[in-house]
């Protein structure tokens, strides 16, 4: 078996996860795929098929990782020769035969950038240590099982960004993104102090006692951890996804640029 590491945009998609009728990032690798002949589009995913998480809507990754029976030419540059510019693969390890890509993670990391230019810096400091640790985030989660979760990470201030660093095991869903919602209303006085002690509480919160999960587009996946496997790097498959995310980067930072030129010049 092989595990690739796989880089993408995930503005294009409806999340990772295939899905019917809308474009998601698995549908991309898997029809990559069909196109190589490493599978045949009606006999299902390859043997061993499995991905380490299901990204929502709009979340980005540097290091979601999936693994299957693979073909010894199937290199990452040679997956992305049929994958689109938005989806790279990157490097790749030889995985014990039974590996599974989901279960076999010890901790997942995620990255979220969250503009906050006025944000409370101690408040949010503060609410999030309060976040971390062992709890039961039935609160944070649409889930109904699986809420107790042991929540690590860090904070720092980028200018006008606060940067989340997220660590756990594994995620509810809606987790990474409920949290961000929490400290965001505390640190800009929305919601007090105590509301994580309501939110971490038995009583199950609704309404306007619930926390909205912050939109998903600043989130990413940073990294997916696999005791005793060692990813080496494609240099062509790594440059080549460097240069589509610095093409990127560059664009984005041209529209912001554009929007700000028309909002200065606004009366």
């Amino acid at each position: 078996m092989r595990a690739y590491r796989v880089a993408y945009d995930g503005r294009p998609y409806n999340g990772f996860q295939r899905q019917p009728d809308v474009p998601t990032v698995e549908d991309e690798l898997l029809d990559a795929l069909d196109r190589l002949g490493v599978r045949e589009r009606s006999a299902g995913p390859p043997e061993g098929y499995a991905a380490a998480g299901r990204t929502d809507a709009g979340v980005s990754a540097v290091a979601q990782t999936v693994a299957f029976e693979a073909p010894g030419w199937l290199s990452p540059a040679a997956f992305n020769s049929e994958l689109p510019a938005s989806v790279r693969a990157w490097a790749s390890a030889d995985v014990p035969e039974g590996f599974h890509a989901t279960h076999d993670a010890s901790e997942r990391t995620y990255a979220y950038h969250l503009y906050a230019p006025d944000a409370d810096e101690g408040r949010a400091r503060d609410a999030f240590a309060a976040l971390r640790g062992d709890h039961d985030f039935h609160n944070l989660t649409p889930d109904d099982e699986g809420t107790v979760r042991t929540l690590d990470g860090d904070l720092a201030r980028d200018g006008d960004y606060l940067v989340f660093e997220l660590r756990a095991g594994g995620f509810c869903r809606q987790l990474v993104r409920r949290v961000v919602g929490l400290v965001a209303e505390i640190a800009r006085g929305e919601s007090p102090p105590s509301k994580v002690d309501r939110v971490l509480g038995s009583d199950p919160l609704s309404g306007p006692g619930g926390v909205a999960p912050a939109p998903a587009y600043p989130l990413v996946l940073t990294d997916v951890t696999y005791p005793a496997v060692s990813f080496a790097p494609d240099p062509d498959a790594r440059s080549s996804a460097r240069e589509v995310f610095a093409d990127l980067r560059a664009e984005r930072q041209t529209a912001a640029r554009i929007a700000g030129t028309v909002l200065d010049g606004l009366p």
